[in-house]
């Protein structure tokens, strides 16, 4: 185990810095129907990548439509620049008006990680 980042290269697991760093807990229920939701959702991980302070992100689905969706922050400022970027609104209102019955958002400060 390390406390530094991940040293598995083969890993689906992202590849964050040593702590302290942030992560944006997203968790949902999605509606029923696609409705542009994929190619949306893979547009917001590309451009999410290209934002200043982002380190990487996790995400998973269950098969009864739960979801969660962790992202990695350098600072509580990359993660609001994020939140207030254009494209990344307008996502967020399609989310509220079509593809999410359900959805929390937690943000926390990572202080200590463990890999194998």
């Amino acid at each position: 185990m390390s406390t530094a980042s991940n040293p598995n290269s083969n890993s689906n697991i992202a590849k964050t810095p040593a702590p302290p760093y942030y992560a944006v807990i997203f968790t949902s229920e999605r509606t029923d129907g696609d409705n542009g939701y994929d190619k949306m959702a893979d547009r917001m991980v590309e451009l999410a990548a290209e934002q200043p302070g982002y380190l990487g992100n996790e995400s998973v689905r269950d098969s009864n439509g739960v979801g969660i969706t962790v992202s990695y922050w350098e600072s509580l400022e990359s993660i609001k620049n994020w939140k207030e970027n254009p494209l990344h609104l307008a996502a967020q209102r399609k989310g509220q008006t079509d593809w999410y019955q359900s959805y929390a958002v937690r943000i926390t400060r990572v202080e200590r990680q463990y890999f194998l």
